[in-house]
């Protein structure tokens, strides 16, 4: 089968499209022809040699797709030749075929297109674990988003006013109407405003219960000043940096902080499955008839690869970028 390859770590270029084996898979598998896959930061860190797969997962780029299947190992019941799925990988998804566990799998949604479907996985998942699972989320809440116009950060929009929270977020202010679209309650200019001052006046001095954040060190401290009695940080990634400095402990055990840190591709299949079955209940049929919906900033076809991967890395993009496999 054709995959994109990265024969050497570096720049977008460094990404070609080249002969592969094609996946086996075994008893519990579901081998797919992949129709769309979609971006995720992980990719851009992988393909530059930061971000090695988990031990046993394809060392292609690509965590998440959207395909049929074309073939059952022995051990499948619910799925079948033709059927129409998507879900989360650790790795494999640039590929025209990619195999994966039958736990982890959901049915795309009717209405959807494969495209939009693609551009769910990762960042639904990511969000729905943030803030269910971490934060505690709850339809009184308060919920700060950083990187409101990320993929994740549209997700988690969502997420939080279908279940009755008040979302605010941060992003450059020409990515604001897109959040506001998406059901945000206030939007925050991160380059020419203080947020946690913003925070303040937004909620009356009471500040928000959970927190989703990205950039890291960077925004630790105004965090905790944006946090109410009891919130939650939920620290999903150290894009701006990792390490803090002149840290109070005094100033966290005043609010009586939680913080929390996840990752998702490297869990146990065990977490992925659990995790993938409570939002196919839960969240997978507001899709169709709810509040919810794939947000897609652009579509390149894969043979566009590097185009797509420096549009991310610029900070172009708002949502999801859709790589077409199969048009």
């Amino acid at each position: 089968m054709q995959a994109v390859r990265v024969p050497e770590p570096g720049d977008p270029s460094a990404m070609m499209i080249g002969e592969v084996p094609t996946p086996v898979p075994e008893a519990d598998d579901v081998r797919v022809r992949v129709h769309a896959t979609a971006l995720n930061r992980a990719d851009t860190f992988q393909r530059r040699g930061h971000y090695d797969p988990p031990e046993g997962a394809s060392n292609i780029l690509g965590l998440e797709m959207a395909g049929v299947v074309e073939e059952t190992g022995p051990g499948v019941v619910d799925w079948q030749e033709g059927d129409r799925v998507f879900g989360l990988l650790a790795g494999g998804g640039y590929a025209e075929q990619v195999v994966v566990h039958k736990d982890l799998l959901m049915a795309v949604p009717p209405g959807l297109s494969m495209r939009e479907a693609a551009a769910l996985p990762e960042v639904f998942l990511t969000a729905y674990q943030a803030l269910h699972w971490l934060g505690g989320l709850q339809g009184d809440h308060d919920v700060l988003v950083h990187a409101g116009a990320s993929g994740v950060g549209t997700a988690a929009i969502q997420l939080a006013r279908a279940a009755g929270a008040r979302p605010f977020i941060t992003a450059s202010a020409p990515k604001h109407e897109l959040c506001r679209d998406l059901g945000a309650a206030a939007t925050i200019d991160y380059e020419s405003e203080d947020f946690a001052a913003r925070i303040d006046a937004l909620t009356g001095g009471e500040g928000v219960n959970i927190i989703l954040d990205f950039i890291g060190a960077p925004y630790f401290l105004p965090n905790v000043e944006a946090l109410t009695m009891d919130g939650r940080i939920v620290l999903l990634a150290t894009l701006g940096g990792s390490t803090v400095e002149d840290v109070s402990l005094r100033d966290l055990m005043a609010k009586r902080v939680q913080l929390l840190t996840s990752t998702l591709r490297d869990r146990s299949l065990d977490y992925k499955v659990r995790l993938t079955r409570e939002f196919a209940a839960e969240a997978v049929p507001k899709f169709v008839d709810g509040p919810l919906r794939p947000v897609i900033d652009s579509t390149y076809d894969w043979t566009e690869v590097a185009d797509a991967h420096r549009r991310m890395e610029n900070n172009e993009n708002a949502g999801k970028i859709v790589l077409q496999v199969i048009s």
